[in-house]
């Protein structure tokens, strides 16, 4: 079982959120399977809760990347109890190990001076729950969206990111990954990429702002 944290006011990238797709883009086995993915980027002000046992968050908003480094040491213990230590020393600097990156190490756009967290969701696990900041859902089941919610998400806005970390040891290696849970736009930002932010205000009258709910339930 995973560590549940919930991260408010994350920039988003790299989403894959409507129709799920192959790893690398493309399938190259039989075994391939689709999924949802989403990266946060996340700051020195950017702030997460940690989530009771159903999930919800629960307790005081602290600084995002100290909880996420948190859980992340949680996990291995959970997995590797006394050997932690070791596979943490291993995993941590390997950016195809651990799903928690410096941005300073990347030279994508809006990178540098954050920490970036990927998280992913197979197929066969059910689409993850994409959210307007009035809880109204963006996607149908059958990963269309539902009427007036283009361009409510984009890369370059700001969510809050439900996502679970866990701990992987199976025949792909050890690693550190974040399952994803659920997304919930915020606020508009730039869109990354230099290019103007969609004109999402004008396919419904919705409040936008930092007050949107916490619960993505």
């Amino acid at each position: 079982m995973g560590i549940k944290l919930f991260i408010h006011d994350a920039r988003l990238s790299f989403p894959t959120l409507g129709e799920p797709e192959y790893f690398g883009g493309k399938k190259n086995r039989d075994t391939d399977k689709r999924r949802w993915s989403a990266t946060g980027l996340l700051g020195a002000d950017t702030t997460a809760q940690e989530c009771d046992a159903n999930g919800r968050p629960t307790g005081p908003k602290l600084p995002a990347i100290d909880l996420v480094n948190k859980a992340l040491k949680e996990a291995a213990k959970q997995k590797w109890e006394k050997k932690a230590d070791i596979h943490l020393t291993n995993i941590l600097p390997d950016p195809k190990g651990c799903c928690f990156v410096d941005g300073n190490r990347k030279e994508y756009d809006g990178y540098q001076g954050k920490w970036a967290l990927s998280a992913h969701r197979n197929e066969d696990q059910g689409r993850p729950l994409v959210l307007d900041n009035d809880r109204s859902p963006i996607y149908k089941t059958d990963n269309s969206l539902y009427e007036g919610k283009a361009g409510r998400i984009f890369g370059g806005c700001y969510v809050n990111l439900h996502v679970e970390i866990w701990a992987q040891d199976n025949a792909s290696g050890k690693g550190l990954r974040a399952g994803l849970l659920g997304v919930q736009r915020v606020r508009a930002g730039d869109s990354f990429g230099g290019g103007s932010a969609p004109a999402a205000d004008a396919f419904g009258d919705v409040a936008d702002g930092a007050d949107a709910p916490d619960d993505l339930g």
